[in-house]
C-alpha cells in the first residue's frame, strides 16, 4: 500500500492546518534500537507516514537515525512528508522543564521539528525519575496550568506544530479546556474493541480533538497488557466472516468510529496487515456484536499501580 492511500484527518489550530495519517507506527517496544530502525525503514516502505514515539521509550534516537536514512535511501523526498508525535515524560511534567524535554527531544530525533508534542500522563513526578513504574512517593503536585502554557510556547516557537494530551478523561480534558489559549489538538488514549470509550469519543468530536486510540489490540504480551481483545470469541466470528485478522477487525472498527490509531508491530507480514483496512466495511450484525463485547480498561492505573484514584469515577 502506498502512503497516498492511508487516509488522513486535518489537524487544525489558529496559526495552521496539517493532515495526520489515521494509522501510526507505534514504536513503544522492549526491542534493540538496532530493531527499530529497521522496523521504522520497513515501515516507510510499507507506505506508513506517521510516527509514534516519546521521550519514555527510548526510541527517539533510532526513529531519528532511520528518517535520516530514509531521506538518504529516496525512500522519503523530504522529512516533510512523515508526521512525527513526541510526549512529555511526568518527570520533566513542570513549567521549567517542558522547553528543555522537547529540545533534548528534537536533538535524539535530529530534527527541527516535532508534528505532535503529547502531555504523556496528567500527573507528575520527582525530576530525574525515568521509570515507567515508580513508588508513590515519587509522584508530586502537577501544575496542569503552567505545563500546559509551557506546551504553547513550544508550538509558538514553532518546536512543534500542534499540541496535545494523553490519558486525559472528559474532566481533565474540561479543565484544561478552562484556561488553554490554544486548545489540545488530540487526546492519545487506550482505545480498543473491550475498551470502547463511548462517552469520552463523544466528548472530544463535540470539543473537536482527534483521538488517537494506543493498545488497539489490547497490547497483549505488554507490561500492561491482557488477552482480551485476541480471545474475544465475538471478534473471531466477526474476522472469520470477512477472511480478515481480528486484528484488521479490531483497526477497522476503530476508524469507522472515527478515531486514529497508534499500531505496534515489528512483524513485518502484521505491519502490513494493519494498513489493509481501508478496503471493506463492518456490518450491521458485526456492530450488534461489538456491542456485547464485556468491557476491560488496562491502564486504569496509569504508569504506577498507586494512582488509580486518576481515573476513578471519570471517563
Amino acid at each position: 500500500m502506498s502512503s497516498s492511500n492511508i487516509p488522513h484527518v486535518v489537524l487544525q489550530s489558529s496559526s495552521n492546518h496539517q493532515k495526520m495519517p489515521v494509522i501510526g507506527f507505534g514504536t513503544a517496544s522492549t526491542s534493540s534500537t538496532i530493531d527499530t530502525k529497521e522496523a521504522v525503514l520497513e515501515a516507510i516502505k510499507l507506505g506508513y507516514r506517521h510516527f509514534d514515539t516519546a521521550s519514555i521509550y527510548g526510541s527517539e534516537q533510532p526513529l531519528g537515525e532511520a528518517i535520516a536514512e530514509a531521506l538518504q535511501l529516496g525512500l522519503i523526498v523530504s522529512r516533510d512528508e512523515l508526521f512525527i508525535t513526541s510526549k512529555l515524560w511526568c518527570a520533566d511534567n513542570f513549567p521549567h522543564l517542558v522547553l528543555p524535554a522537547i529540545h533534548k527531544t528534537l536533538q535524539s530525533l535530529k530534527l527541527e521539528y516535532v508534528d505532535l508534542y503529547l502531555i504523556h500522563w496528567p500527573i507528575s513526578v520527582n525530576p530525574g525519575t525515568w521509570e515507567i513504574l515508580y513508588p508513590e512517593e515519587a509522584l508530586t503536585s502537577f501544575d496542569l496550568k503552567g505545563v500546559w502554557k509551557a506546551m504553547e510556547e513550544c508550538q509558538k516557537q514553532g518546536l512543534t506544530k500542534f499540541i496535545g494530551v494523553s490519558n486525559f478523561s472528559c474532566h481533565k480534558l474540561e479543565n484544561l479546556l478552562s484556561f488553554a489559549t490554544i486548545p489540545p489538538s488530540v487526546n492519545q488514549v487506550e482505545m480498543n474493541l473491550t475498551w470502547q470509550q463511548k462517552k469520552l469519543r463523544e466528548y472530544c468530536q463535540a470539543k473537536g480533538i482527534i483521538i488517537t486510540a494506543y493498545s488497539p489490540l489490547g497490547a497483549p504480551g505488554a507490561l500492561w497488557g491482557s488477552n482480551y481483545v485476541v480471545d474475544n470469541e465475538l471478534l473471531k466470528e466477526i474476522a472469520e466472516a470477512h477472511g480478515k485478522s481480528f486484528a484488521q477487525v479490531s483497526l477497522r472498527w476503530l476508524y469507522e468510529v472515527g478515531v486514529t490509531v497508534a499500531v505496534k508491530s515489528y512483524n513485518k507480514e502484521r505491519m502490513k496487515q494493519n494498513i489493509e483496512i481501508f478496503d471493506w466495511a463492518l456490518s450491521k450484525d458485526d456492530y450488534e456484536k461489538i456491542a456485547q463485547i464485556e468491557q476491560h480498561q488496562l491502564c486504569k492505573n496509569g504508569p504506577t499501580k498507586f494512582i488509580a484514584d486518576l481515573f476513578d469515577g471519570e471517563n
